[in-house]
C-alpha cells in the first residue's frame, strides 16, 4: 500500500490531478472562514449555543451534508446544498419529463444540457435560500446596528452568500474535470473531516471534566468507558459501511450464441451487478431533512393553545432525537425513501431491454417482461436489507447521545450518516486513482499478493 502511494507522485499526470484537487479543496476550506459583512459572528454563535434541542440538530445536519455551517455566517454559510438540490429535482424530473428524458439519452450533449438547466435552478435557490437566511439573522438581532434593517447589508449579504455557493459549485466541476474524484462528494467530505479536531477536542475535555468530577458524572462528561465504546462503535460502523457500500447480489447473465461465417461466437458467460445500497445516503437525508418539521410544527401549534393542548405538547415532546416515536418514525422514512430512490433510478424494463438488444439473457428467463419482473423482485428484496442498515447507522448517532449522555456532535461524527459518507468518498477515490496506477502497469493499493481491487462506491 505504501509503494501505490509513492507511486502516485512518479506519475505526472495523476501527481497534477492530485494536487490541483488538494489545492481546489484549500480554497474551500479558506473561503469557509471569510466571513459576511455585517454580521456579530459571537452573537451569531451565542445564538446557537442557546437554541439546542431540534434547531441545534438542525444545523448540525445541514453542516453535515452540505459542506457548509450555519453557526458561523461565512460566504460559504450555506454550502453546497442549493447545487445539491436542484440536481436530485433534475434526476427526479428526467424520469416523469419526456423531454429531459429524451435529452438524457442524446448522449454528452443531452446531459450538458440538463447540466445548464440545473445550474441556472441553482441560481434560483441560491437566491431563495439566501433571503431566508438574512431574514433570519436580521429577525433575530444578529447582525450590527449600522447595518440593520438596511437595503445595503441584504444585497451585500445575500450577494455573498450566492457567490460563494456559485464558486463551490464551480469548484467541484473544476476537481470533476482537471482533478480526480467526485468534487461535490469531495466538498462534502472535506467538511466533515474538518470537524474531527474541535470533535477530539471536546472528547478531552469531557475526559479531563470526568476525572476531575471525583466520580460524580454530568450529561457531556467522557468516561473512559464511554471513549472506548465509542472507539469500537467507530471501527464497527466502518467495516459495515465498506461491507454494504461494496455488496452487490450478482445476477448470472448469458450472451446467445452467433454464427458468423464458420465461427461460432458469443456464448460467454458474465454477471449483472445489482447494489444492495443502491439509494447511497440519499435515503437519509432524505428521512432526516423531513423529520426537522413535525416537531417544529407541534411545538408552533402547542405554544398557539390549539386544542387538545396534551396532544400538541405529547407530539412536540415525543419528535425529538432519542424517544421512540422519533426513532420508528425515522426507520419508517428510510425504508420509505430508499425503496422511491431505487424506483426512481432503477430501471428494469428499460435494463430488461438493453440486455436484449445486446443479446444477452437470464438463464431460464424469456427476455422482456419476464427478465424485467425478475430484476425488480430481486432489487426489492436486496432494497429491504440496503434500509436495514441504513436505518441502523441514522439511529446509531441519537440513541448513543441520549442513552450515554454523550454529545450529539461526537457520536454523529464518530459513527453514523458523516462516517458513512466518508467511507464512501474515500472508496471512491481510492478506486480511481488505483485504476490510474493499473493503466499505467503500476501495482494498486491490494497490491500482487492482495488478491483483488479496491471496489469504490456504489451508488
Amino acid at each position: 500500500m505504501f509503494r501505490a502511494f509513492i507511486n502516485v507522485f512518479r506519475i505526472p499526470d495523476l501527481r497534477k490531478k492530485v494536487g490541483f484537487t488538494l489545492l481546489m479543496l484549500c480554497v474551500y476550506r479558506i473561503g469557509f472562514y471569510v466571513p459576511l459583512p455585517g454580521v456579530d459572528q459571537d452573537k451569531l454563535a451565542r445564538h446557537w449555543q442557546r437554541a439546542g434541542g431540534v434547531t441545534e440538530q438542525a444545523a448540525d445536519i445541514f453542516a453535515m451534508f452540505t459542506g457548509g455551517d450555519l453557526g458561523q455566517s461565512t460566504l460559504f454559510g450555506l454550502g453546497i446544498m442549493p447545487y445539491i438540490s436542484a440536481s436530485i429535482i433534475f434526476q427526479l424530473l428526467v424520469t416523469v419529463l419526456p423531454s429531459l428524458e429524451k435529452l438524457q439519452k442524446e448522449g454528452e450533449s443531452g446531459r450538458r444540457k440538463i447540466m445548464e438547466y440545473t445550474r441556472y435552478a441553482t441560481v434560483g435557490l441560491t437566491l431563495i435560500q439566501s433571503a431566508f437566511w438574512v431574514r433570519y439573522l436580521t429577525a433575530n438581532d444578529l447582525v450590527y446596528p449600522d447595518f440593520r434593517g438596511t437595503f445595503g447589508f441584504l444585497g451585500v449579504a445575500m450577494t455573498g452568500l450566492m457567490a460563494g455557493t456559485l464558486l463551490l459549485m464551480w469548484v467541484g466541476e473544476q476537481i470533476d474535470e482537471y482533478g480526480i474524484g467526485n468534487g461535490i462528494s469531495l466538498i462534502i467530505m472535506a467538511g466533515i473531516i474538518s470537524r474531527l479536531p474541535y470533535v477530539l477536542t471536546e472528547v478531552a475535555n469531557g475526559l479531563i471534566a470526568s476525572m476531575r468530577g471525583g466520580g460524580t458524572l454530568t450529561p457531556g462528561m467522557m468516561t473512559p468507558e464511554k471513549i472506548v465504546f465509542l472507539i469500537v462503535s467507530f471501527v464497527a460502523v466502518v467495516a459495515g459501511s465498506i461491507l454494504i457500500t461494496q455488496a452487490q447480489r450478482r445476477i448470472k447473465i448469458q450472451q446467445a450464441k452467433q454464427t458468423r461465417g464458420r465461427r461460432i461466437v458469443g456464448g460467454a458467460q458474465h454477471y449483472l451487478p445489482l447494489r444492495v445500497n443502491h439509494g447511497g445516503v440519499m435515503p437519509i437525508i432524505f428521512a432526516s431533512s423531513f423529520l426537522l418539521f413535525p416537531g417544529m410544527i407541534f411545538r408552533a401549534i402547542y405554544t398557539w393553545g390549539a386544542w387538545p393542548v396534551s396532544l400538541w405538547g405529547f407530539l412536540q415532546n415525543e419528535f425529538h432525537p432519542g424517544r421512540f416515536i422519533y426513532e420508528l418514525s425515522y426507520v419508517l422514512m428510510v425504508y420509505f425513501f430508499a425503496y422511491f430512490w431505487v424506483s426512481v433510478q432503477f430501471q428494469p424494463k428499460e435494463l430488461a431491454n438493453n440486455l436484449r438488444d445486446m443479446g444477452s439473457f437470464i438463464p431460464g428467463l424469456r427476455p422482456g417482461k419476464r427478465t424485467a419482473d425478475y430484476l425488480e423482485a430481486v432489487m426489492t428484496r436486496i432494497t429491504y436489507v440496503g434500509a436495514g442498515f441504513l436505518a441502523i447507522i441514522a439511529l446509531i448517532p441519537s440513541v448513543v447521545a441520549v442513552y450515554l449522555e454523550i454529545p450529539y456532535r461526537i457520536s454523529a461524527f464518530l459513527g453514523g450518516t458523516g462516517l458513512l459518507i466518508v467511507v464512501s468518498v474515500t472508496l471512491d477515490l481510492i478506486q480511481r486513482i488505483e485504476a490510474n496506477l493499473i493503466m499505467r502497469n503500476y501495482e494498486g493499493f491490494l497490491g500482487a499478493e492482495g488478491g483483488g481491487r479496491v471496489k469504490g462506491r456504489q451508488y
